[in-house]
């Protein structure tokens, strides 16, 4: 045996032992090695995640791709000047799909494009690190699950809560029992939000790659109002505000009822009430969705300054023995007469980076189950939101299939998936 044949045996042994290999799909990290990330989408969202994975000592920020020029020039010379390194721009991530020297895929598009780059990213053996929610419809988030299985990769949505220790801390304190049996949660937000009104079509400007911000969405003219933000209140790029903020209260309140799989049924009543404005998705939802003996309900007012116990966004979960009052940086356990017996803090500034920590860690370990928001888990919490603007979509109560994740209705089932615009079709994975 030569020494360098003897030395690649070496370290596919070691990998195989540390769970590092899936076929020749898996790359071993030396502890020394930066893992090398190129940022998908950078403006807001997208240039704060960005930030916290150039903190982390062993990441590197190697690509920035936006379709928009000024953007990926202005990200790059500020990504330069603080951590000494110039990233290369690209306007398209379809180009990076066979540079080897891409570790990591970080999403932050809008919510139409959170699917394709995960999936491309994944067959392409790239680990990915999307923004919620995972997806713009069910197809697509099933199809990203089946691409993270297909190559092994490490998929991680970014609801960061998710790795925050208060919110384990009272996970735990559910399953201790304290609470006696659980059967109702209930998840909430609101908050009096602005009304949206489009501006006139007009030419996209130069700097503009409209075709690609476009992508699987129906073909439609450049609106700078769109583009600009209000994409989030439309069909064809947008989930809603339940896709926006929702994912994050109903996936904590799911976590702490101990809800791993699908829904059964699901129940929406609905619409838009208060806005007279350019916005499709509706302002006002109340959701139920049931499960084996146990109930989950999302409220959701967007016209409302009164708020559910005094605060904007947040869940509830009731035992029979007391209840639990969950915010985004807090918990208050209570007894069965209203008082308080055990609570606990967080720190919501420090959540993000914990939870690109522990998507960093498992890159390097290959460990799925370290994960602490894995695809498929991002990808329930996600599909509870298709599925609660479908039901107010049909006017429908609906019972879903979690094996083939379809309803029982006809009329729901044409909303799982769409047809993807030319040049941006759905791939297959077999």
């Amino acid at each position: 045996m030569s020494r360098t044949t003897r030395r690649r045996f070496v370290q596919q042994s070691a990998a195989v032992g540390l769970g590092l290999t899936a076929g020749l799909n898996a790359k071993a990290f030396a502890a020394n090695d930066k893992i090398s990330v190129a940022c998908i989408g950078v403006r807001g969202r997208g240039n704060s995640v960005m930030h916290s994975f150039a903190a982390e000592p062993d990441c590197a920020i190697t690509h920035i791709c936006d379709v928009r020029e000024s953007t990926r020039q202005q990200r790059g010379a500020q990504m330069k000047e603080n951590t000494g390194l110039m990233p290369k721009l690209v306007n398209d991530y379809r180009t990076l799909l066979d540079d080897k020297s891409v570790d990591v895929f970080m999403v932050a598009t809008p919510d139409h494009w959170h699917a394709l780059p995960t999936i491309h990213g994944c067959l392409a053996d790239k680990d990915v690190y999307v923004e919620k929610p995972a997806s713009h419809n069910i197809l697509e988030g099933k199809t990203a699950v089946a691409a993270a299985r297909k190559r092994n990769r490490m998929v991680q949505m970014g609801t960061q809560i998710r790795s925050a220790p208060f919110l384990h801390d009272a996970a735990e304190y559910v399953k201790s029992g304290a609470l006696g049996k659980v059967i109702y949660g209930k998840a909430w937000e609101t908050a009096r939000n602005g009304a949206v009104h489009l501006a006139a079509d007009s030419e996209p400007p130069a700097e503009l790659d409209y075709n690609m911000w476009q992508g699987p969405a129906p073909e439609r003219p450049y609106n700078r109002s769109i583009v600009g933000g209000a994409w989030r209140w439309l069909f064809d790029y947008g989930t809603g505000d339940l896709g926006n903020d929702g994912v994050h209260r109903i996936d904590y309140c799911r976590y702490l009822m101990g809800l791993e799989g699908m829904p059964e049924a699901i129940c929406c009543s609905g619409g838009k009430f208060f806005f007279e404005d350019d916005q499709e998705w509706p302002d006002t939802e109340i959701i139920n969705y049931e499960y084996p003996g146990k109930i989950l309900t999302y409220e959701m007012r967007l016209w409302s300054r009164p708020r559910l116990f005094d605060i904007g966004e947040g869940a509830v979960v009731y035992g029979e023995n007391g209840w639990i009052l969950l915010t985004n940086n807090s918990w208050k356990a209570y007894d069965a007469a209203g008082k308080v017996v055990k609570e606990g803090q967080g720190n919501g500034s420090q959540t993000q980076q914990a939870h690109i920590r522990n998507f960093l860690d498992a890159v390097r370990s290959r460990n799925r189950e370290s994960l602490n928001q894995e695809i498929y888990s991002g990808h329930v919490s996600t599909v509870m939101c298709h599925a609660g603007n479908i039901s107010w979509r049909t006017g429908k109560k609906l019972r879903f299939d979690a094996e083939t994740e379809t309803f029982d209705e006809e009329e729901a089932n044409q909303y799982v998936g769409r047809e993807h615009r030319k040049g941006f079709e759905l791939p297959e994975i077999t």
